[in-house]
């Protein structure tokens, strides 16, 4: 009867081939939410990041007071370092190929607006 992994060898230590073993993962999206966001929040604790995202909306102006923006919070994620480190990297790969098809995404709004000709 054939092994699924083979047996370690004397010149094989058995963690080097335990590393090279593939594993398949299974997503089950029965129960996915799907959220927009157009801003976030960070916080960071000793153990684990927050991040909370939400809506941007500005509030009508009243008289006599400073414009105001709500910062409406719909969902909040906690990840642990590790995680979030993985995140991160992931976010910049996609943004990086996102910038190499399309160009580069200004995040200065005053630098996005055209002025008017």
């Amino acid at each position: 009867m054939a092994k699924d992994t083979p047996e370690p060898t004397k010149d094989t230590p058995a963690d080097a081939q335990t590393q090279q073993q593939t594993v398949r993962v299974r997503m089950d999206q029965r129960d996915v939410k799907t959220s927009y966001a157009n801003s976030f929040n960070t916080h960071a604790q000793t153990n684990e990041v927050i991040l909370d995202f939400g809506l941007n909306m500005p509030v009508p102006p009243q008289p006599d007071q400073q414009p105001e923006i709500l910062l409406q919070i719909t969902d909040r994620i906690i990840l642990n370092y590790y995680s979030a480190k993985r995140l991160a990297l992931t976010l910049g790969q996609v943004v990086r190929r996102h910038e190499e098809r399309f160009g580069e995404l200004e995040l200065d709004d005053n630098k996005r607006v055209k002025g008017d000709s």
